[in-house]
């Protein structure tokens, strides 16, 4: 049986402040996600998550109902078609630092509710995001996202994952952004007074590898492929993702036996995770999680075959015979529904 494709996923969390714009314009919030195929109950779920798909969609949806590339969480839209513009100019820059002088300079035309710049000094590179108006919420979550996705498409102009110093978040972020180190691979301060990344200035003399024929396929998979393309693939919790994958059916390796096949001491593994801001049991859980969240979008299989192939032994929802290294309580609430009948999205996760 092959293992699923098993991405990280993301926290209902960003889906609700996402969604901050077309709520404050009175749109159909229930009618937008149901179009990205997640169920608006998940938004009264606070541990539920979605797939990277499901978010995806969900800014694609967004996008044409707001007509804002950013969806409605600045005080004036940002006009369709801005990202595709901005990408062609980039690719025919020479180096990254070019690329980044440039996009943030036509930014700083289309944005007016915070302006990006970049910084060189004793060889670090900054990236600020520095407000115009007043902060609040909504404009945080905006000011955040375009932090990320000019890490991703940066990362992308020079096809690798440019390593973060630090990422920089005001202190009112804190709670707000519960995947930042995750995407970033970095360590999140919450004590600047601005939005912004640092990393080693040395790689702004990267070349820019992109050209206008790869351009045309970046921005069909855009903005999924900046939401995992690159992940740091090396780092340890990744190669312990891996290899614990193609156990998901059946018993999980232990430790021991995990560090065994990575050629390092147990301590040795405990005390790099520890590095990483991992913990073993955590990276189990968050697998067996992410997984069973993918194979709920596959409609051909009922919740048994979900349960077998994720190892459970009992076809009892809400009581899993793995229900504390899994950490799912309940699967999916269906009074009177047919056994073969499919949720939308997982319900609640520990």
């Amino acid at each position: 049986m092959p293992a699923p494709t098993t991405h990280h996923t993301i926290a209902i969390l960003q889906v609700v402040q996402i969604l901050q714009g077309a709520r404050q314009r009175g749109l159909d919030v229930d009618a937008i996600l149901q179009r990205a195929g997640i169920s608006p109950a998940l938004l009264e779920a606070p541990l539920s998550r979605v797939t990277q798909g499901q978010y995806a969609a969900l800014i694609l949806v967004l996008r044409r109902v707001t007509r804002d590339e950013l969806w409605g969480l600045c005080s004036q839209p940002l006009k369709l078609g801005s990202f595709a513009q901005s990408c062609r100019m980039l690719v025919h820059c020479s180096t990254l630092g070019d690329a980044l002088r440039t996009g943030f300079q036509f930014y700083h035309l289309m944005l007016h509710d915070f302006v990006p710049r970049l910084s060189v000094a004793q060889g670090v590179a900054t990236v600020r995001l520095v407000s115009r108006v007043r902060r609040d919420p909504t404009l945080g979550y905006a000011d955040r996202t375009f932090c990320f996705l000019t890490y991703g498409l940066a990362s992308w102009l020079v096809a690798r994952r440019i390593p973060v110093r630090e990422v920089m978040y005001r202190p009112m972020d804190q709670g707000c952004s519960s995947d930042a180190g995750r995407l970033f691979q970095a360590p999140v301060v919450y004590a600047y007074p601005w939005v912004g990344f640092r990393f080693d200035a040395h790689w702004l003399d990267l070349p820019v590898v992109q050209s206008p024929q790869s351009l045309g396929e970046f921005l069909q998979q855009a903005p999924a492929s900046l939401l995992v393309k690159y992940r740091d693939q090396t780092s340890l919790t990744e190669r312990i993702r891996r290899l614990l994958r193609r156990h998901l059916s059946g018993e999980m390796p232990s430790l021991e036996a995990v560090s065994h096949s990575l050629a390092m001491t147990p301590q040795t593994l405990r005390r790099r995770l520890r590095d990483e801001g991992q913990g073993f049991q955590v990276i189990k859980d968050e697998l067996r999680r992410d997984a069973a969240i993918a194979y709920l979008g596959q409609p051909e299989l009922t919740l048994l075959d979900i349960g077998n192939r994720l190892g459970f032994l009992r076809d009892v929802i809400g009581y899993p015979v793995r229900g504390k290294e899994m950490g799912i309580w309940r699967l999916w609430e269906r009074p009177n529904k047919p056994k073969t009948e499919k949720p939308q999205g997982l319900w609640v996760f520990s």
